[in-house]
C-alpha cells in the first residue's frame, strides 16, 4: 500500500475557488498548500476544452513543485449561446474582466432570450497529477440550472449571482457553503476525484 501523500499544491490563483476546493479535500487528511505559496505563478489557459485546461495547470505545478498536484478547470455553458462562455468564462468580457462585467455581458447577451430557453450548465473537470507517473487522475461534474434575468444574492463567486439552481430555487449566490457543496459541478467532480485518488493509494 501506498501512503497518500503529505502535501498536494493547489494550481489555482482564485482565492475564493482555493477555500471552496480545500473544503471538499478536507476528507483526504492530507496538507493542501496553493501553488502561489511555493513561488508557482498562473499558467494561461490555452487549452479548448476544461479537461485540457485542468490537466495543463495540474502538470505545470507539479513539475515545478515536484509534488502531486491538484487543478480544476471550469465554467458556465449557456445553451442558447452555442455553449459559450464556455472555457472562456473567467475572461469573457476581457482578459482582465471582473465577475461583475462578465455578468453584465452575459445578460445583455441572453436580453431577448425567453426564461425557457435560458437553460445552462457549469462544468468542471478536476485532474491531480503524481510526479513520475504518466497518467493524471480526472473527474468530470456538471451542475444544469439556468440563468436569470438579474442577479440574485451576494454569496459565491463568478457567476453564481445570476445561476439559478431548480432544486433549491435560489441563485447559487444565495446557498449556503454545505447547499452549493452538495449541487454543484465542482463538488462533484472533486468528490469523484477524491475516490480515485483514494483507490490509487489503498
Amino acid at each position: 500500500m501506498t501512503a497518500l501523500p503529505a502535501t498536494i499544491v493547489m494550481a489555482s490563483g482564485n482565492v475564493a475557488k482555493l477555500r471552496e476546493i480545500a473544503r471538499l479535500l478536507d476528507g483526504l487528511g492530507v496538507a493542501v498548500i496553493a501553488q502561489s505559496e511555493l513561488g508557482v505563478a498562473d499558467i494561461a489557459e490555452t487549452g479548448e476544452t476544461f479537461a485540457q485546461n485542468s490537466l495543463s495547470k495540474a502538470a505545470h505545478a507539479s513539475a515545478t513543485t515536484g509534488l502531486p498536484a491538484i487543478a480544476d478547470d471550469s465554467g458556465l455553458v449557456v445553451d442558447a449561446l452555442a455553449g459559450a462562455p464556455g472555457v472562456f468564462s473567467a475572461r469573457y468580457a476581457g482578459l482582465d474582466a471582473s465577475d461583475d462585467r462578465n455578468i453584465d455581458k452575459l445578460l445583455q447577451a441572453l436580453k431577448d432570450v425567453e426564461r425557457p430557453s435560458r437553460g445552462a450548465a457549469f462544468h468542471c473537470v478536476a485532474s491531480f497529477v503524481i510526479p513520475g507517473e504518466p497518467k493524471a487522475l480526472v473527474a468530470a461534474g456538471e451542475w444544469r440550472g439556468s440563468i436569470l434575468t438579474a442577479r440574485q444574492g451576494a454569496g459565491g463567486f463568478g457567476y453564481d449571482p445570476v445561476f439559478l439552481d431548480p432544486d433549491t430555487g435560489h441563485s447559487a449566490a444565495r446557498l449556503t457553503a454545505e447547499e452549493k457543496d452538495a449541487r454543484s459541478h465542482r463538488g462533484k467532480a472533486l468528490r469523484k476525484l477524491v475516490v480515485l485518488i483514494e483507490r490509487h493509494y489503498s
